[in-house]
């Protein structure tokens, strides 16, 4: 019988921490990099999805709270985002952007993360 070393953590935090987790975590398990300000813009749009492609650039490079400095720079991220599958188009309307639904980053309500992962010392794998 092989022992497992289990720790539990419990930690409350604000929504918007939940929603980035969720998006960091499944960049860390598909081994996507991103950047703090790439992050920061996918929680955002997890946020106001769907959305209208041109205001979101907007929304997201406003001078004070902005992510990023220009609509255009904010354009690279959501393209870049694309290209790895964290972000699609309308299938409708190709000006409109959302998180892929595939990615089931949980947004409404209250939100409970339950993630179970196993690292074993063998080389096969689970």
């Amino acid at each position: 019988m092989a022992l497992v070393n289990q720790v539990q953590k419990r930690v409350k935090m604000p929504k918007w921490d939940v929603i980035k987790f969720q998006i960091l975590t499944h960049c860390y398990i598909n081994r996507i990099t991103v950047s703090e300000s790439d992050l920061n813009c996918l929680t955002l749009l997890s946020i106001n999805e769907p959305i209208e492609l041109t205001s979101f650039c907007y929304d997201a490079s406003v001078e004070e709270e902005g992510i990023f400095k220009s609509p255009q720079t904010v354009r690279n991220c959501i393209n870049k985002a694309e290209k790895n599958g964290l972000v699609v188009k309308d299938t409708n309307n190709k000006k409109v952007i959302m998180i892929n639904p595939n990615l089931k980053i949980q947004t409404q309500g209250n939100v409970l993360l339950d993630y179970k992962f196993l690292g074993n010392d063998t080389e096969e794998s689970v």
